[in-house]
């Protein structure tokens, strides 16, 4: 994967997702350090990355925060990631890290299975503004 940015962490998410939309629209907001980078997981790259990491993203149904060379994260461990990265108040979700995994999964799973239900879903992928072009690869 050498096309990617340096020294950004890369979010992939469900690009028809209105709860997942809204959820990077609020981490661009608060990146106020330029740490991110987003990627559907529809996308091209977004298939290709998953292939490079070894995630089969038929059975994932989570955001995915994928460091570079270093590691990837998903479900609540990716959530609590960003909200660590993007610093301030957000900073405190690390606490839910007391929590074991497996319960944080449950209740982040629930949400996901729910999300299309409770928030809806677009047709297709969000197209990014020209100000924020950027920040989709």
């Amino acid at each position: 994967m050498q096309d990617l940015p340096k020294n950004k962490k890369i979010i992939l998410f469900d690009g028809v997702c209105n709860l997942c939309n809204s959820a990077v629209q609020f981490v661009i907001k608060h990146d106020k350090k330029d740490i991110f980078r987003f990627v559907a997981l529809q996308s091209e790259l977004g298939i290709e990355i998953c292939k490079y990491i070894a995630v089969d993203q038929t059975k994932i149904d989570s955001i995915i925060l994928y460091n570079p060379g270093v590691a990837y994260y998903y479900k609540s461990s990716a959530a609590i990631e960003i909200a660590e990265e993007l610093g301030g108040i957000y900073s405190l979700f690390s606490v839910l890290k007391i929590f074991p995994e497996k319960l944080r999964n449950f209740v982040y799973d629930y949400i996901a299975k729910n999300r299309y239900k409770w928030y809806g879903k677009k047709e297709s992928c969000m197209i990014p503004s020209p100000e924020l072009k950027a920040k989709f690869l």
